[in-house]
């Protein structure tokens, strides 16, 4: 197999290009295989990271173009990426829209993708986005069940209602606020929204409001003009502009401070956003998603919370359920981490009924990291025990 380059690809009669779709959505990689069925072009397939790496290895480290979905069922897109990067150096990696099958903006690459590469992946999903757009039909199991999301592990009653809320939800521009506890997956509710709406393709904005101090969150999210304050030596759009488009996603809302709270309420309300020193009201198309752990009618009655914004904020209200109301996703939810932090190596009875009696205040989070401590802990062993899982 030889590298993959414009040149390369431009003597087809000489060059076999191995290209490798890797998603764990069968319907997305089938639609990719059979429209990237070009001449001199050895297109293969992988449902997660793991098996994907096991591709890439059968190639003995030779040059490939690997098609990488956002979300993998057992790896961090993000570790992944880097394993392929310091293992196969010359793979280079695009970034696909889980939906349309279309190459994500600002994908980043280890070397230059080549423009026939790119033009040909946008074409097969051009060609496939009809079909992979989200629809009533792939929402629902035969039987009328529903599909759990993607970057969701659980398949409890109560998560089960969460991702029915979800996928109604997605399809309007309806503010939506995710209440729960810390660590129940709020942001992970929101960027799951955003990946099955009509926004897909467009900016998904965070910005965490206990984070950043009280003075300069004004700044963050609205802008300001040159000479505004001392230091604003330019003018710079804010976080809710650049969201243009998309979603923008206000974490930990209820600790946004009283005298900013008008402000969100009036961008909300009217759509507009107003500068720091400036004048122009500047419209902008943005849905907005909310998080909060606070109990927000109670900080209402306390004052500490607008009841307009509240209202505002909760047209559509999603509650995330606490661990210990899903105990019965303890095992999916574990055998998914072990899987990603310590792939092939199986945990002991004794251990998965250590953690299926506690009380988890942490929620997933908590289990997370309790799950990547005793993969770290169980050094060269063949399995996790319940002596590597401290709580």
């Amino acid at each position: 197999m030889a590298t993959v380059t414009s040149q390369a690809l431009r003597t087809e009669d000489r060059v076999t290009v191995d290209v490798l779709v890797v998603s764990p959505n069968a319907k997305l990689r089938d639609e990719l295989m059979e429209k990237l069925c070009l001449p001199r072009w050895r297109v293969s397939e992988a449902s997660g990271g793991a098996e994907a790496l096991t591709r890439l290895r059968e190639h003995d480290g030779n040059d490939a173009v690997l098609l990488l979905d956002p979300v993998l069922p057992d790896l961090d897109t993000g570790e992944f990426h880097c394993i392929v990067r310091d293992r196969f150096p010359n793979t280079q990696v695009l970034m696909l829209n889980s939906h349309t099958g279309q190459l994500l903006v600002g994908t980043a690459s280890p070397t230059p993708i080549s423009r026939r590469v790119a033009d040909a992946v946008n074409r097969a999903g051009s060609l496939c986005s009809e079909t992979l757009r989200p629809s009533d039909e792939e929402n629902s199991e035969p039987d009328g069940g529903v599909v759990r999301l993607r970057s969701m592990v659980g398949n409890s009653q109560p998560m089960l209602r969460v991702y029915s809320l979800v996928r109604m939800i997605a399809a309007r521009d309806t503010t939506v606020l995710i209440t729960g506890e810390s660590g129940t997956g709020k942001d992970l509710i929101a960027q799951e929204i955003h990946l099955i709406s009509r926004r897909r393709n467009q900016p998904f904005v965070v910005i965490n409001c206990s984070a950043i101090p009280e003075t300069l969150l004004e700044a963050e999210l609205f802008g300001y003009t040159k000479g505004a304050f001392t230091g604003a030596v330019q003018s710079r759009i804010g976080r809710i502009h650049a969201a243009q488009g998309g979603t923008l996603f206000l974490d930990e809302i209820g600790d946004m401070p009283l005298s900013l709270q008008s402000k969100i309420l009036r961008f909300l309300e009217q759509g507009e956003v107003q500068r720091i020193g400036g004048n122009d009201n500047l419209k902008v198309d943005v849905r907005v998603i909310a998080a909060t752990n606070a109990e927000l009618k109670a900080r209402v009655a306390q004052q500490q919370f607008r009841e307009d914004l509240f209202y505002r904020l909760a047209v559509f209200p999603i509650h995330l359920p606490p661990l210990r109301d899903r105990m019965e996703d303890i095992s999916d939810l574990t055998l998914a981490f072990a899987g990603k932090f310590l792939p092939r190596v199986p945990m002991s009875h004794e251990a998965m009924e250590i953690l299926r009696q506690h009380h988890w205040p942490g929620n997933v989070r908590e289990l997370r990291n309790t799950i990547e401590r005793a993969t770290i802990l169980v050094g060269n062993g063949n399995e996790i025990k319940a002596e590597h899982i401290i709580l």
